[in-house]
């Protein structure tokens, strides 16, 4: 008997890691007599809510025909309190021998969900009590989302030279997940076992992904123009941040650099405490870096370069954002 909540937000990898469980459960069965998925749809009342005896009561079904039964219940995340799972919670007490259980922690679609919670602690307890198996299907931030990029193209069927590697990882930015369909789609085009070259890979790669924000930071303080400008534009293009949210990312950066201005600060961990930041030290060292490499003269400037672009988002003059977005990200980079 196996009893798994996954969970992850992401929807790819989420997607990804139930057909891998669900198949490793049917193994060489006859998944169409063995697998049973419920959504939201089997969920709904009249009255539009939602219970969860219907994924209950296939759970306390006995297997017909087959040895062995797999019960997936889908978009459990639509069940917030512990009066939502209180059925489920007393089956989990003696469920039955014969089913496998797979519970993914997902988002309701219609109407769609806004947020998404977590479990209700009888139900997380209930599963620990019940031997189950917890799975979080996300990549993780950052060091750990890139450690997880490597790893999926270290693992991949296929071999990546260095170069392809290093074009995946460039090209993907933080839309690390889409590494999976990538994988596949290579996979299946030059066959397992291949060795794939960059030349190989860039057919395939689509559009580029967004960035996070301290890759746009990193190039402004090491005064790459270009680079800079590219991290923009990735990330108000396909990573769908608005300019106003960019630009508060800019803001917070210079302030911290603005804090440090001729404070009594030795070494980053005095920098951080000062800040008031908790866990690693490294943004408060590359802000310390920064602040000395300006300048109180250099940073009087770059506060006065955000305050204009704040003003210009917000209609002072007739500039496209994006214009005065590129405008500033090429000014605060040629600081230096």
């Amino acid at each position: 008997m196996t009893i798994v909540l996954l969970k992850g937000n992401d929807e790819v990898l989420l997607a990804a890691a139930v057909k891998e469980k669900v198949d490793a459960l049917v193994g060489s069965g006859d998944a169409s007599l063995m697998v049973e998925e419920l959504t939201e749809n089997q969920y709904r009342l009249e009255d539009d809510s939602f219970a969860i005896r219907r994924l209950v009561d296939s759970a306390q079904t006995p297997p017909f025909l087959t040895e062995r039964r797999v019960v997936v219940g889908r978009h459990m995340g639509r069940f917030t309190k512990a009066a939502d799972v209180e059925a489920l919670v007393n089956y989990l007490e003696s469920p039955l021998p014969s089913t496998d259980l797979v519970l993914v922690w997902e988002k309701g679609v219609s109407p769609a969900q806004q947020k998404l919670t977590g479990a209700p602690k009888s139900l997380t307890e209930s599963l620990a009590a019940a031997g189950a198996e917890i799975i979080d299907t996300g990549t993780g931030s950052g060091k750990s989302a890139d450690a997880w990029l490597e790893r999926q193209l270290k693992s991949a069927p296929i071999t990546l030279d260095r170069r392809a590697a290093q074009r995946i990882t460039q090209h993907l930015g933080d839309e690390r997940s889409r590494v999976v369909n990538l994988l596949a789609t290579l996979e299946a085009v030059y066959g397992p076992s291949a060795t794939i070259s960059e030349d190989d890979v860039e057919p395939f790669l689509g559009e580029t992904g967004g960035v996070p924000p301290w890759e746009l930071t990193d190039a402004i303080d090491s005064g790459k123009i270009d680079v800079a400008l590219d991290k923009l534009a990735r990330m108000i293009g396909t990573g769908g941040r608005h300019p106003l949210q960019v630009m508060a990312s800019l803001q917070t950066h210079y302030l911290r650099i603005l804090h440090l201005d001729g404070a009594p600060v030795s070494g980053e961990k005095q920098a951080a405490q000062l800040l008031g930041m908790k866990g690693s030290t490294f943004p408060a060292k590359k802000a310390l870096t920064q602040s000395k490499r300006l300048g109180s003269d250099g940073i009087r400037n770059a506060m006065t370069l955000l305050a204009d672009a704040d003003r210009a988002l917000r209609g002072e003059i007739g500039w496209p954002p994006e214009l005065v977005m590129e405008v500033l990200v090429a000014r605060l980079a040629n600081l230096r």
